[in-house]
């Protein structure tokens, strides 16, 4: 079930804003801005209504019971608070039990969690969720780093600070050892609990 963006209405929503905050809408630099607005949202939702399991139905049978990591996914989000932007690199890992998925899946899944209205904490879980749930693997490992321009340009403006959050299932959340071995894949270095 595919929502289209609505662009005349989006259009309408920017030139009241900019009326309301004593703009003229029909000087030449903010002429075509509601439209400009409009074609950016519906490329930054683009696929905010893709079913993110689509992307993990393709497995292969493999024997391979070691950490899988696919390391600093760039992806852009709206926080779904502000409507300001927050962008960052996911780590996605997991530890497969007899199938594997396609590497690029996983960025597809991460892309298609960042693209709709979101918070950095609830995205982090619905990635490790659906990993698995798809893949049943013996852990997910899913760990997220951004910027979010709702803190950094407003309210307490404190530039150069990131968020960090993550989300461990199964072996990453139970074994200590596992959940090390994972944060030094990530970072280099082993982290101390």
């Amino acid at each position: 079930m595919t929502r289209q963006v609505d662009k005349k209405k989006i259009e309408k929503a920017v030139r009241d804003i900019l009326i309301a905050i004593g703009e003229d809408t029909d000087r030449e630099g903010l002429r075509d801005t509601p439209a400009r607005v409009a074609r950016m949202y519906a490329e930054i939702f683009s696929h905010g209504e893709q079913d993110p399991r689509h992307a993990l139905g393709a497995t292969f049978k493999e024997d391979h019971h070691e950490v899988v990591l696919v390391k600093d996914i760039p992806f852009y989000s709206m926080c779904e608070h502000h409507l300001m932007p927050f962008f960052g690199r996911a780590h996605v890992a997991y530890i497969p039990k007899g199938k594997i998925v396609g590497i690029s899946k996983l960025a597809r899944v991460v892309e298609a969690f960042a693209r709709r209205p979101q918070v950095q904490e609830r995205m982090t879980s619905q990635i490790a969720d659906l990993i698995n749930k798809m893949l049943r693997p013996n852990g997910v490992a899913v760990v997220i780093e951004a910027i979010h321009t709702c803190m950094t340009m407003r309210g307490v403006k404190k530039s150069g600070s990131s968020v960090i959050t993550s989300a461990m299932r199964g072996d990453f959340r139970k074994r200590i050892t596992t959940r090390t071995e994972i944060m030094s894949l990530i970072y280099g270095r082993p982290m101390t609990p």
